[in-house]
């Protein structure tokens, strides 16, 4: 690793993590901090029993379906995203370990090739739905509610899902290549292995780790926390 490398793919992932943990554990503080309303906040109709809220909760917290009603473009294009992140996030999984049921059906060649056809679709379409949420807010009313953070969070999100599809579509480098350079930081060891090493894309993935460093440590201080704060407001929603 050069100087930048160890830095932006080794030093500065403790540091964002460092970062994010004790910027969540404060905002959850505050939150838990906050005084009850002594007015029922709860949206009727009434759930009918604790169940019932239950799958309300989950209902509003992943599908939102009072979005659709708002704006169906924007909810159309926000559930592909989010759902379409999760999966990508999940997959990221590899670089810890195997999906070892999946790969010994497929072999390493299956997952490869499964890797580039479902990491590349799911790509596109972060990306397209990325640019969605950039260009709809140099339009009215959109761009009138807009602020500074509403456009850095997106310009952050094209950076790291720009890069992250430079790696899928022309970076040559195998799951079990990028699980080494992995499982270097997670042991506070971190390097590029070889094959990493010797390719030019050693650089695109050094700037896509040092952009979801600075996502990540955005995170607890920005808008973004409603993904966890969700379940709260909707836990309230539902209690009438």
């Amino acid at each position: 690793m050069s100087g930048f490398s160890f830095f932006a793919a080794g030093i500065m992932v403790y540091i964002a993590v460092f970062v994010f943990i004790v910027g969540m554990a404060y905002q959850i503080y505050g939150w838990v901090k906050t005084p009850r309303s002594l007015v029922r906040l709860g949206i009727f109709p009434k759930p009918k029993n604790k169940g019932v809220r239950f799958f309300k909760l989950l209902k509003d917290s992943f599908i939102f379906p009072h979005s659709a009603e708002a704006d169906p473009w924007m909810y159309t294009f926000a559930i592909l995203f989010h759902f379409s992140l999760a999966a990508v996030l999940f997959a990221h999984f590899r670089m810890v370990h195997e999906f070892t049921p999946i790969a010994n059906a497929l072999g390493k060649e299956g997952m490869e090739k499964l890797g580039a056809i479902a990491g590349g679709t799911l790509g596109i379409i972060l990306l397209v739905t990325i640019l969605f949420y950039i260009f709809r807010r140099f339009f009215s009313p959109y761009k009138d509610l807009s602020v500074f953070e509403d456009y850095f969070i997106v310009f952050l999100l094209i950076v790291i899902i720009g890069l992250g599809d430079h790696l899928r579509f022309f970076a040559k480098i195998s799951a079990s290549e990028y699980r080494a350079y992995f499982l270097s930081v997670l042991t506070f060891r971190p390097y590029f292995p070889e094959a990493i090493a010797e390719k030019g894309a050693r650089w695109v993935l050094t700037m896509h780790v040092f952009f979801v460093n600075l996502f990540v440590m955005y995170f607890p201080f920005s808008k973004l926390t409603h993904a966890i704060g969700t379940f709260a407001v909707n836990s309230v929603r539902s209690d009438v």
